[in-house]
């Protein structure tokens, strides 16, 4: 999780006072937060519809969606391996249900040029039996970059559909819906969106606007701001891609909370916080690998997440060493993952570069 900005924990503060007087929350309450959040996190990734995005509480929930309106019958979803079990399990899941095959693509044992190589299997196992290619912008445990502009021209060739877990990147890195046009890009706000946990963004394309979503409630239906016309059952959805929000979505203690962060980070500016979190790491970078430590190439990962492995890792030496500088880092598989942000200083990578050091020496 990210660490929370004071002004999102205050906001949360003032909203869990708030319902000791329920009189005073008014019917545009119920929309108003919302609304916010889907034309801020718009801005965010330069989205033109904000009725596009849709509130959701994880990203399980918003695969949810996508797998309820695909139809997998003798074709396949491509993956990368080692992906967060949230954009895995829903594809298993359906893939059995609906008589489809998983296609799980590892990246490569070598390490020389190891994102290249591995963006390059992608492509080569995307073919006219793909359905979906189910993938995020970095991969979460390393930081590897995929290189989704080429991955949706491939995909267009075939006529499969791009469905991104944007949580590990968006809010910290540049992502452009009108570059890449998914078909479904999906979030946790809890992570670089610096929100609450329990609430998350989705982008649903026009291949979902006829789709049916995973629950029914009464806020997505046309005219529900209609609080007196409740019972007048109404057929039609909200439009865009609201008929796939969460029940309750207008969560008057987490809705003000991301809110919140996302003004902070459309102010923020994600290529800003990339520019500066590789400013930071680089020296720190640089000096690991001279002493043996394997890092990404620098096109092929990103700066505020990345990976640090070594061929001997003395991996218990290293996280007691750390824990006593008072370091605090990810182990995920064979790497560390470091992942540097706005509250970290050149200082901090400083003590981090000789922690490792010193391990290896």
């Amino acid at each position: 999780m990210s660490p929370q900005l004071r002004s999102v924990t205050a906001a949360g503060q003032q909203s869990v006072a708030s319902k000791e007087q329920p009189y005073r929350i008014k019917v545009d309450d119920f929309f108003a937060g919302p609304v916010a959040i889907r034309k801020l996190f718009s801005q965010l990734v330069n989205n033109p519809v904000p009725e596009r995005i849709a509130l959701i509480p994880s990203v399980s929930y918003g695969m949810a969606n996508v797998t309820r309106n695909i139809n997998l019958k003798g074709r396949e979803v491509v993956l990368a391996g080692e992906q967060f079990p949230s954009n895995v399990y829903p594809w298993l899941s359906a893939a059995q249900r609906q008589g489809g095959k998983v296609s799980i693509i590892t990246p490569p044992d070598d390490f020389a040029n190891r994102g290249k190589n591995w963006n390059e299997r992608l492509l080569d196992a995307i073919t006219s039996r793909t359905a979906v290619v189910a993938i995020s912008q970095v991969h979460w445990a390393d930081g590897t970059r995929f290189d989704l502009a080429d991955l949706r021209n491939r995909t267009r060739e075939v006529g499969a559909l791009l469905v991104i877990d944007g949580t590990q990147s968006l809010g910290a890195m540049p992502f452009d819906i009108q570059q890449i046009q998914p078909d479904a890009l999906i979030a946790a706000g809890y992570k670089w969106l610096l929100g609450p946990y329990g609430l998350g963004v989705a982008y649903y394309g026009e291949y979902f606007d006829d789709g049916v979503p995973v629950e029914e409630n009464w806020i997505n239906r046309l005219h529900s701001e209609d609080f007196a016309g409740l019972v007048a059952y109404e057929e039609a959805y909200q439009p865009g891609a609201q008929r796939y929000a969460v029940g309750e979505h207008s969560s008057f203690v987490l809705v003000p909370m991301l809110q919140a962060a996302l003004q902070q980070l459309v102010d923020w500016q994600p290529q800003r916080i990339q520019d500066y979190c590789r400013q930071i790491s680089q020296a720190t970078i640089e000096q690991i690998q001279a002493a043996g430590y394997w890092v990404e190439a620098e096109d092929w990962r990103a700066s505020h997440l990345f990976g640090i492995r070594h061929i001997d890792m003395p991996l218990d030496k290293i996280k007691q060493a750390l824990t006593a500088r008072q370091v605090y880092v990810s182990y995920r598989g064979s790497a560390i993952r470091v992942s540097p942000h706005v509250y970290n200083t050149a200082a901090d990578m400083q003590v981090l570069a000789e922690v490792l050091v010193e391990c290896v020496s």
